[in-house]
Parts: C-alpha cells; structure tokens; sequence
C-alpha cells in the first residue's frame, strides 16, 4: 500500500460516512461519536507504530485498520439503534463483511486485504487466538490498544457530560445506580478481564474499562494510560468502597509493574 491509496482509503472512509447522517440529531450524535473516535485511533496508531520503528509499509496497513476497525458501527447503529453486540450483531464482524463485500480493498495486494480485514474482524475478541500468525498478531495487538487508548477518553467524557448531551447509545443502556456486581469486583482483584456478560449496572461496564489496562500490549500504550490519567479518571467516576479502592489499586500495580516487559 502506497501513500496515495492510503488517502483514497480515507476520502472513501468520509464518504461512507456521510450517508448515516440525517435529521435526527440523537442518531447523528452517535454517528459523529464513531467519526471522531476513528480520527483519534488513527492518530494514537501512529504513536504506536512510531515506538515499535514500524516500516512505512507496515505504519500504512496499521493506520488502514484503525481508519476501518468500527466501520461496522455505523450499519448497526442504523440498523438497531445501539452499540451493544450481544443485542444486535457483533459489530467486528460487520465491519468485516462491510470491506469484504463492499471490495473497498480491492486495489491492494491480497495478503494486506487479508491483514487489515482480519485484524478488524477480530479486533474485540476477548482474547487473541492462539492460532494467529505472527503478523496477524501484530496488527491485531496493534488496534486493539490503540481502540482501547481512545475509548477510555470517550468513556471518560460521556461520563462528566449532561444527560442531554451524552451520544445516547455509549453507555449500552446499562443502568446508572450505585450499585456494582461483586462477581466482576471480584474479577478486578485477581487482576483478570472482565466479561461484559457479566455486567448489570453502569459502574461494572467502568470496573470493566479498567481491566483493559491487563490486555495492554506494548510498552507505549501503558505510558500513554499513565500520561492521559485515565485510571485515576475512572477511579474517580466509581463508589469510595474499600473494595473499589482495593481493585483500583490492583490497577494501578499492574500498570506500573508491566512498564518493564518488552
């Protein structure tokens, strides 16, 4: 992939875009929210790619998955009114079959059509298959901390706005009460994911949110979560329990003791 069908892989991303617009504004809001949140993981995948010395080839085909990796959100959204998998489709496969059916990909060599479509196909798996090559690996643990580096900040802010500003389908309907589900407590405090099966309330989506600090994969993406504050961000959204301030601790811990690992 040169530079300039990298560009065309952008004109065709705004355009595609644009026909989910129309005059409702709580459906563009969410519309726009997945814009924005692709221009942001683009950029956090140039940082990634600038830490690991990626070749420029290789930069191109992980920006090509951060420009597509939720493409399948905006078919979803129009379809079912939420970014929820479990109640509508998964929205990586989608994404999938959008750039596979649609042969959006269709001037690159086959082997990139295969990384990029993979990698956005399995892009939020809860855990990477054992069976990948070692490529296909790269990528994959490429977007997946370049999303979750973005989604922290897009969490973190629905969670300080007014209701009526909030894009409405972030919080995937969980209910916001104090309560939290002593099961993923539980979770956190081993130091283990989360499974989003698992959730009842708003506040176990968040202690959810920061499990991801244990799926991190490079060293980059563990400082950026430290630079942006984001756990102390989430921490300070979560009930002062001692329990709560145990598992953010648990947090905390591992984010710092995993700086070492290469």
């Amino acid at each position: 992939m040169d530079t300039s069908s990298l560009a065309g892989l952008h004109r065709w991303f705004a355009d595609y875009c644009r026909t989910f617009h129309n005059d409702n504004e709580e459906h563009n809001r969410n519309i726009r929210l997945k814009e924005e949140h692709t221009a942001k993981v683009c950029a956090v995948m140039e940082v990634l790619s600038d830490s690991l010395a990626l070749s420029p080839e290789d930069r191109r085909i992980a920006v090509a998955v951060a420009l597509f990796h939720d493409i399948g959100r905006f078919e979803q959204y129009r379809r079912f009114r939420t970014f929820k998998d479990s109640s509508s489709v998964n929205h990586a496969e989608l994404g999938g079959r959008v750039l596979a059916e649609g042969k959006v990909l269709a001037g690159l060599p086959e082997e990139e059509q295969r990384l990029i479509i993979g990698a956005v196909g399995l892009h939020n798996v809860f855990r990477i298959p054992a069976m990948l090559g070692d490529r296909q690996r790269l990528f994959l643990r490429l977007i997946r901390d370049a999303d979750k580096l973005d989604i922290w900040r897009v969490f973190i802010e629905f969670y300080g706005q007014p209701a009526e500003e909030r894009a409405s389908a972030v919080s995937l309907g969980f209910p916001d009460i104090p309560e939290y589900t002593p099961a993923v407590l539980d979770t956190l405090l081993r130091g283990g994911m989360v499974d989003l099966a698992k959730l009842r309330t708003l506040n176990d989506f968040k202690l959810l949110q920061l499990s991801w600090v244990f799926d991190l994969n490079f060293p980059c993406s563990r400082e950026l979560v430290r630079e942006r504050g984001y756990v102390e961000l989430l921490a300070d959204t979560l009930p002062r329990t001692k329990d709560v301030g145990r598992a953010i601790g648990v947090v905390r811990a591992a984010l710092c003791a995993r700086d070492s690992e290469v």
